[in-house]
């Protein structure tokens, strides 16, 4: 009887009326604090909704949404040129590359102006290596030297001056765009790295069995392309020519965020568009986008969660109005980045090209690090899984690589200590996950009862993991190294214990019912 009630129809009526009753208790309290502070709080700006003043104290967000006219405008135009060349001209991939690298060009010109030298330098730097030593036993050492070298070098030197080449030239320094190339530059750097792995695997015999993936792959058997056929499967060399590793390392729709992709993926897909999704699926997608961006103005308008986390009021605020802000900016992060990728992405799929989906999941349906970081950048997780996880030993060596493959993100980030910080914090919490899931999978339990202890300890594992991944996200994006100190002395006060405790047993209930939605899908799949 207890397992019928706990584990079944009455254990997710109780879970969905605590929700319910948790988010109204959050945006109640949300509001209140948005009303009581907006007089003090920084980076509020007037509004168009309600007569409300409006949260851009995001720099991105605030940059991103004020160029969305202007970008929607550039993107419909260069697509409008792409699709008539290809139409009229019968282009097929050299001929879309050269296209492309054209347009891409223009757009690059307006962002970085003279800067663009730099960028078209480096890439051809990185051609030359890997054309000319891709077959020898060196090449991955060489590839990864020279990459991390610009990636630490374009930051030091904040994308460099042209003064610095000689007087002649720092009449350039003039002209040097919008945006600054450095930052873009770390995707470019992926995409180096993902040409050079690709051409230098087009040597090797590949283990990717096309036929038996085609008869397991539901996308593929119905005669369409899945992303991970187009990416194992080996071009031939004369796709790995100048025009389309160009084209590939600056395609606009993706240049300054993404998604990632691979080069055998991009190539393939030059010569013949996409066919995964149907016309009606990208203006659905589209749709969706534009509901997720009400979505954002609604709570940017309402709860000013970023302004107060960027200011120091947080600090003087009880710990339950910590938690509440915390809360609020994680998931203010991830709509956030949601609308950036999804909307560069969308012009991507419009131009005929698929590329792997950063937040295929919401965040507040993952109750564990590896199921978060593969659905947080997914194309990042992809890339880092294919470039440098399995060529480091994949499973057999994973406890090393994760603080390999982190300590990379935060470098590839950005130099500073915080982010660093969020890495190895993120490690040190991944490394009982892993072991805490080996012993797991090799503990068989039989008996109803066994079953409910273990999912009862599976769901207090995820309110562990929960509670550790939103630390570490604050103190990384947050609040830094220097307030995790102020963070932690907020819960572990007297009055700041019964918050952490009902915050534990929320993450708890709210485990319990992503496993419910687990075992829905299941039994739909």
């Amino acid at each position: 009887m207890g397992r019928s009630w706990w584990g079944g129809r009455g254990e997710l009526a109780f879970i969905v009326v605590y929700a319910v009753c948790f988010y109204v208790f959050v945006i109640r309290r949300s509001l209140q604090l948005s009303h009581d502070y907006h007089g003090v709080l920084r980076g509020l700006r007037s509004g168009w909704l309600a007569n409300r003043l409006n949260d851009v104290s995001d720099a991105q967000w605030r940059n991103f949404r004020g160029n969305l006219p202007i970008l929607t405008a550039v993107f419909g135009a260069f697509t409008a040129v792409a699709s008539s060349l290809r139409s009229y001209c019968h282009l097929k991939a050299s001929g879309m590359a050269v296209v492309w690298v054209l347009i891409s060009l223009v757009y690059l010109l307006y962002l970085h102006g003279a800067c663009v030298i730099f960028i078209i330098s480096i890439a051809s730097l990185n051609f030359v290596l890997v054309k000319v030593f891709a077959r020898t036993k060196y090449f991955l050492i060489l590839l990864w030297a020279l990459n991390i070298f610009f990636l630490l070098y374009n930051r030091v030197y904040e994308g460099y001056s042209f003064a610095t080449f000689g007087h002649r030239w720092a009449y350039l320094d003039s002209y040097r765009g919008t945006f600054r190339w450095h930052i873009c530059f770390n995707f470019v750097t992926l995409r180096m790295i993902s040409f050079g792995y690709d051409y230098h695997w087009s040597y090797q015999q590949t283990r990717f069995d096309q036929e038996k993936h085609i008869r397991s792959c539901s996308v593929c058997k119905s005669g369409r392309n899945c992303y991970f056929h187009l990416q194992e499967r080996s071009l031939r060399g004369d796709k790995f020519c100048f025009t389309m590793y160009l084209c590939y390392l600056v395609y606009a729709p993706l240049y300054i965020a993404g998604p990632i992709i691979s080069y055998n993926a991009f190539a393939s897909q030059l010569d013949q568009p996409q066919n995964t999704h149907s016309t009606r699926d990208v203006v659905f997608y589209g749709l969706r986008w534009i509901f997720a961006l009400f979505l954002v103005e609604l709570i940017t308008h309402f709860c000013y969660y970023n302004a107060f986390a960027l200011s120091d009021i947080w600090k003087q605020l009880p710990a339950v109005d910590v938690f509440i802000i915390g809360y609020g900016v994680l998931n203010f992060m991830w709509l956030k980045f949601l609308l950036i990728w999804r909307y560069f992405r969308f012009w991507s799929l419009v131009n005929g090209l698929d590329s792997p989906e950063n937040m295929p999941k919401c965040i507040n349906n993952c109750y564990n690090l590896e199921s978060f970081w593969k659905n947080w950048h997914a194309s990042y997780n992809k890339w880092l899984v294919r470039y440098i996880y399995i060529p480091l030993g994949g499973t057999r060596t994973k406890v090393l690589n994760v603080w390999i493959i982190f300590t990379f993100v935060a470098i590839w980030h950005d130099l500073e200590w915080k982010l660093l910080s969020w890495a190895w914090l993120t490690c040190v919490f991944f490394v009982p996950e892993m072991l805490f899931k080996s012993a797991a999978s090799t503990f068989q339990v039989e008996s109803a009862v066994g079953k409910l202890v273990f999912r009862e300890l599976s769901a207090v594992a995820g309110a562990v993991t929960i509670t550790c991944l939103m630390n570490a996200n604050l103190v990384g994006f947050v609040v830094g190294p220097s307030g995790i100190n102020l963070l932690f002395s907020r819960f572990l006060r007297k009055e700041g214990v019964p918050v952490l405790m009902g915050m534990f047993f929320t993450f708890y209930i709210g485990t319990k019912l992503m496993f419910h939605i687990r075992d829905a899908s299941q039994s739909k799949g």
